[in-house]
Parts: C-alpha cells; sequence; structure tokens
C-alpha cells in the first residue's frame, strides 16, 4: 500500500513540477516568440486549464491519501499518522485555494479587463491585482508541492523502519 501511495504522489509531483518548471514558462515564451498581439492571453489560458488539472488532481489525492492514511492508522506512531494528515491536509488546502480562489480571482479579473491582458497597462489597477495573485497561485502550488514531497519522505522512512524492524527479528513493529 505504501508502494501505491509513493507512485501516486510521485506522479503527482512530477505533473507539479513539470507543469511549473516547463509548461508555463514555455508557454509564455514559445508563443511570444510567434509575435501574437494576444500571445499572453493565449498562454495564460494554456497554464490556467494546465493549473486546473494538477490543482484538482492534489486536491483529490490529497483527501484519498488522507482517508487511507487515517485507514493504515495502526501502522504508525501517533506522532507520524498527525504528521501525515497535517502535511496532506496542507496539500489539499494549497490545492483548494489555488484552484477555488486565487485561480477563481484571477479568471474574473481576466474577464474585467475586457481586451486581451497584453493590451492592458501594467500599472492598471487590474493588471497590478493580477500580478499579486499570480504570485500567490505560484506560492499555493511550491506549498503543495513541498508538502507532497514531506509526505514521501514520512511514508517512505516508515516502510523502511518497519522492513528493519522486522529483519532483526525484534518481533512485530505494531506492538512498539
Amino acid at each position: 500500500m505504501n508502494n501505491l501511495r509513493l507512485f501516486s504522489l510521485g506522479l503527482w509531483l512530477g505533473a507539479a513540477v513539470l507543469f511549473s518548471a516547463v509548461v508555463a514558462p514555455t508557454s509564455f515564451r514559445v508563443l511570444r516568440g510567434f509575435n501574437l498581439p494576444n500571445a499572453g492571453e493565449i498562454a495564460g489560458t494554456i497554464v490556467s486549464h494546465t493549473l486546473s488539472v494538477v490543482n484538482l488532481s492534489g486536491f483529490v489525492l490529497s483527501l484519498i491519501l488522507m482517508v487511507v492514511a487515517f485507514g493504515l492508522r495502526r501502522n504508525y506512531s501517533r506522532g507520524r499518522l498527525t504528521v501525515q494528515l497535517v502535511l496532506l491536509a496542507i496539500m489539499a488546502v494549497a490545492t483548494a485555494a489555488g484552484e477555488w480562489i486565487i485561480a477563481a480571482r484571477m479568471r474574473a479579473l481576466r474577464a474585467a479587463m475586457i481586451m486581451p491582458i497584453d493590451q492592458v497597462s501594467l500599472s492598471d489597477p487590474k493588471r497590478v491585482a493580477f500580478a499579486a495573485l499570480h504570485g500567490y497561485s505560484v506560492a499555493a502550488l511550491g506549498v503543495a508541492i513541498v508538502a507532497a514531497l514531506l509526505v514521501c519522505f514520512v511514508v517512505r522512512n516508515r516502510s523502511r523502519t518497519l522492513h528493519e524492524w522486522e529483519r532483526s527479528g525484534r518481533g512485530n513493529y505494531r506492538t512498539r
């Protein structure tokens, strides 16, 4: 079960990091390279839709893994279970906030700008607010990534400890 949890977290982490490091910056760079008047608008739409997938999948995955961790609570000390649940809750909150608060406000601002964002002055209050929200969006995804990575360490270290304990012949790990 731990391998499946690590695999699913690894898949999500890979998608989130690929999105952050490759998809988002490349979308803007490539489309702006065509010198389109609305390249930022097109790239933003691509990035926004992709980020939605990353955020929603991270939210659902964190909820599922919280249920699974709670179901496996006998295999963990109270402290390790609490750490897992807190980290998964942080991941859930960060991805939910990224999608349903931050991205929703960004979409509303883009719609309120009427013209493509590339044509809106950098000093326009809506564009300034949009840029601030973008920073919060990056931070929220970063928090979710770090939380997911830490969950991987907690789950993996628990597996290693269990195997070492069983191999040492000292008995059942659960009674420890």
